[in-house]
């Protein structure tokens, strides 16, 4: 293959399975893709750890394999993962992930110092055991030969960047999920460090997300949402992924006084983003799959759930088979199935699966709602995105209009376009998006449908609270 024209635009995307890139052209057009693998590591319950230097080399055999002369190159990735770096760079112990759940008790510890509604209010959201300040203060406990050696951190795509480039440098996107970051302010919180007493000389200089120096770069969900058009307020972002996410643009900085939404900078500079998130949404499918039904694939259990209408006669399921972040931040909630007859078969519950995971997604949008977006359309995507049944229901559920965009690469085409603007192709995100982003379709929502779904929604709300106390014993 010979090299594509030296204006491709290249974006990598470091994930928690891999590294994915896209080189794409100055209208969007994708020229190349390419991924690389690499291992997860869990070597005790709830830990979740990855080497840095598989990021590295994942990148770069990925750059090797898009075969493009790039003019500009973009980073995204999973977010708040912890990378502790001696004063040489060096990387002082495997990081951990988003997904490790060791910190319950540095993340009370840190709500305790703080005060809730203060922490709300700096960093518009509550201690989580993902965010990376809990991990400083767990290594600070738990590690302290780590801790007394540490001299800067940065976060997994960031890593990256220092490895390729030789910068130290974030995002102010990617900034606002670690617990340390003013998101009003877009800076450093000084209040926040000096809580904890976290040496301020350890993080790196904060950019907005097409400034950064050598690569632009946004977190995986702000990057993955310029991908799809969400730049404004107006449109939101619905993944449909393993997990799911409802992000919005917002109008102006506020905050969830109950913090049962995300609010972060956006990648588009001076604006801010909503996000709620669930953590079972395709994954609950998923797991049907693979508990239930693994001799059959996906296409033959929504044929299956095709047959049953809305709300599967009174069939209800409780999505939450990982714990819960929006609405609830309850990581002992449990899933359920409720309301079965001696009518109901494996379609059914596969439709009632479809529906819950809609229903889910809905508390997002509403929360959103509430907190100033005001969505006029949802761009979907995700692998659940692939089921025009699933797309129907999802915007039945919504009463939201759901498209579908030409290019489906997530964040590393955001990336790609974040890039595109910091080498002055785009004079901004705004015309980034309005050059490259196109819509290939749209679902609307069914109104009879959307009429049913209104009652299995107040159905589904009310199982949580109902099912709660079981759970506690």
């Amino acid at each position: 293959m010979q090299p594509a024209a030296a204006d491709a635009l290249v974006g990598l995307d470091i994930g928690t399975t891999g590294v994915k890139a896209v080189a794409v052209s100055t209208d969007g057009s994708v020229l190349a893709r390419a991924e690389s693998p690499y291992p997860l590591s869990m070597p005790q319950p709830g830990w979740a750890e990855q080497d840095p230097h598989d990021w590295r080399r994942g990148a770069e055999r990925a750059l090797e394999d898009l075969r493009v002369v790039p003019v500009a190159m973009g980073l995204s990735g999973q977010m708040h993962g912890l990378v502790a770096l001696d004063g040489a760079d060096r990387v002082l112990r495997p990081a951990i992930l988003w997904n490790d759940q060791r910190t319950a008790a540095e993340c009370a510890e840190i709500e305790s110092r703080v005060g809730l509604e203060r922490l709300i209010q700096l960093t518009g959201n509550r201690a989580l055991t993902g965010f990376t300040a809990p991990k400083l203060l767990w290594l600070r406990r738990h590690e302290p030969d780590v801790y007394s050696r540490i001299e800067s951190i940065l976060l997994p795509k960031d890593y990256v960047r220092l490895r390729l480039l030789g910068e130290h440098a974030i995002d102010v996107a990617d900034a606002s999920g670690t617990l340390l970051f003013d998101v009003a302010r877009r800076r450093w919180s000084e209040e926040m460090l000096d809580a904890l007493e976290i040496p301020a000389s350890w993080l790196p200089p904060a950019f907005e997300s097409p400034d950064v120096p050598g690569a632009a770069g946004a977190g995986d969900q702000a990057a993955a949402a310029v991908g799809v058009g969400v730049d404004r307020p107006g449109p939101v972002s619905v993944v449909l992924g393993t997990s799911g996410v409802v992000f919005g643009a917002l109008p102006a900085f506020v905050v969830d006084p109950e913090a049962r939404a995300h609010v972060f900078c956006h990648a588009v500079p001076d604006g801010w983003h909503a996000m709620g998130v669930m953590l079972s949404a395709a994954g609950s499918l998923q797991w049907f799959r693979d508990t239930l039904a693994s001799g059959d694939g996906y296409e033959a259990l929504l044929v299956e759930a095709e047959r049953w209408g809305p709300t599967a006669e009174g069939v209800s399921f409780l999505p939450y088979l990982a714990g819960e972040r929006t609405p609830h931040a309850d990581p002992n909630a449990r899933g359920a199935f409720t309301g079965l007859s001696m009518r109901h078969d494996r379609g059914a519950l596969v439709r009632a699966v479809l529906e819950g995971v809609a229903y889910g997604l809905r508390d997002s949008v509403e929360i959103l709602r509430q907190l100033g977006v005001e969505p006029t359309v949802g761009r979907v995507s995700g692998g659940g995105a692939r089921s025009a049944l699933w797309v129907r229901i999802l915007a039945s559920v919504l009463q939201l209009p759901l498209e579908r965009t030409e290019v489906d690469a997530g964040s590393a085409f955001g990336a790609a376009l974040l890039a595109g603007v910091s080498a002055g192709v785009f004079a901004d995100v705004h015309e980034a998006v309005a050059r490259c982003v196109r819509v290939t379709d749209v679902v609307e929502p069914d109104p009879t449908w959307a009429a049913a779904y209104d009652g299995g929604y107040d159905r589904f709300r009310s199982l949580y609270p109902a099912l709660r106390p079981l759970e506690a014993t």
